[in-house]
Formats: C-alpha cells, sequence, structure tokens
C-alpha cells in the first residue's frame, strides 16, 4: 500500500510530475493566503503602534492598557512617566508600549481669538 499516491506513476511520466506540480501550486497558494490574511496586517499594525509610540510628548494625555487616562509628564528612551488624576503626587513610571491611545496636547495654537 503506497501512502503517497502522488510520487506513483500510473503509467506515464508526465502524471507524477504534474501531480507534484500541482500540489506545489497549492503549498504557494496557501503560503499567499497566510501572509495576505495573517502576517501583512500584523505588520501594519505593529508599524501604526510605532508611530504612536514615537510621537509621545509632554503633555500628551494617553489611555493605558489597563484602561487609565493620564498626562506624559516626562518622555525617556523606553519609559514615559504618566500623571493621573488630580493628585500630582500619582506619577507612575511605563513602558511606552503601554500606551494605547494619544491625544495630542494643545498649546493654544489652534485656538481662534474671539
Amino acid at each position: 500500500m503506497n501512502y503517497l499516491p502522488f510520487l506513483e506513476s500510473t503509467g506515464t511520466e508526465g502524471a507524477g510530475t504534474m501531480t507534484l506540480v500541482s500540489m506545489l501550486i497549492y503549498i504557494v497558494v496557501i503560503g499567499a493566503v497566510f501572509y495576505f490574511f495573517l502576517i501583512r496586517p500584523q505588520k501594519k499594525q505593529q508599524k501604526k503602534m510605532d508611530a504612536l509610540v514615537s510621537s509621545l510628548e509632554i503633555g500628551d494625555s494617553v489611555l493605558t492598557t489597563a484602561g487609565f487616562y493620564g498626562v506624559v509628564i516626562d518622555v525617556m528612551e523606553e519609559v514615559v512617566v504618566v500623571e493621573f488624576g488630580n493628585n500630582k503626587n500619582c506619577r507612575i513610571p511605563m513602558k511606552k508600549t503601554a500606551v494605547v491611545e494619544v491625544e495630542k496636547a494643545d498649546n493654544g495654537e489652534n485656538k481662534e481669538s474671539k
């Protein structure tokens, strides 16, 4: 009993080769599907997250992965210090990757005078 029927030749030499070629085509198609549905969107999301993290500045309002809103008071290489609530003593250092959303600080540049 042969468990690999695609390697078996049935009278002509081209039939086994043709089955092997069609199997390779299926593998390539499945690989392309994995790339376009899994790998590519993940890379786009990672680039978006990297852009968000690199745009952090002092005074920005942020939302953390834990669901807390705060204001950035210091930005270092991999760490950001966030102040939570009205209490000026509640300052917590955290990794930049813990930031989910950023709302840029409005320094009065976009306000219209009345």
